[in-house]
């Protein structure tokens, strides 16, 4: 059965315009004209074609890799809603990962909440190309570093009540 990792890097949303996704591989220009250079594979567990996570490299084209980041489907809650609807319990091989095999016309990931993965890697990735998410998606960026005013803080009485 086929990973269908191009539908899964679509899905992600990532704001790169010159990317290529070859294979189960997502590679990235995120600043054009730079050396650097985004590589985004999956994480294989130790059951075979089931994967737990996204691995993040910079690539130096005559330096090779020169920084990577595992991000797990556990820590950014991709899953977290799929496996609490189906009862999955954690420590078995189902928990917060996908295997390969699907259901017909379902991709392998069904269920995939992937907003936490994708901030992680805009993270991760504004280290080493400032500037490249903000060019990309002002807007998003924008929306989400609003600031609210504070709620007012609860006095004595109204606090002995709650």
């Amino acid at each position: 059965m086929s990973l269908q990792a191009a539908e899964f890097f679509a899905e992600l949303c990532l704001p790169l315009h010159d990317f290529a996704v070859v294979g189960a591989t997502y590679f990235a220009v995120p600043v054009p004209g730079a050396p650097l250079r985004l590589r985004i594979d999956f994480t294989a567990t130790i059951h075979a074609d089931t994967y737990g996570g996204l691995r993040v490299a910079v690539i130096h084209p005559d330096r090779g890799e020169i920084d990577a980041v595992a991000l797990s489907f556990l820590d950014h809650g991709t899953f977290h809603r799929r496996d609490e609807a189906h009862n999955t319990q954690p420590n078995t091989k189902q928990y917060s990962t996908f295997r390969t095999y699907r259901y017909p016309g379902r991709p392998p990931w069904e269920g995939a909440v992937t907003t936490g993965l994708r901030d992680a890697i805009e993270q991760y990735t504004a280290v080493w190309f400032p500037g490249a998410w903000a060019a990309s998606m002002p807007n998003r960026t924008a929306g989400r570093s609003s600031h609210r005013a504070p709620a007012p803080l609860a006095t004595r009485s109204q606090a002995r009540t709650r």
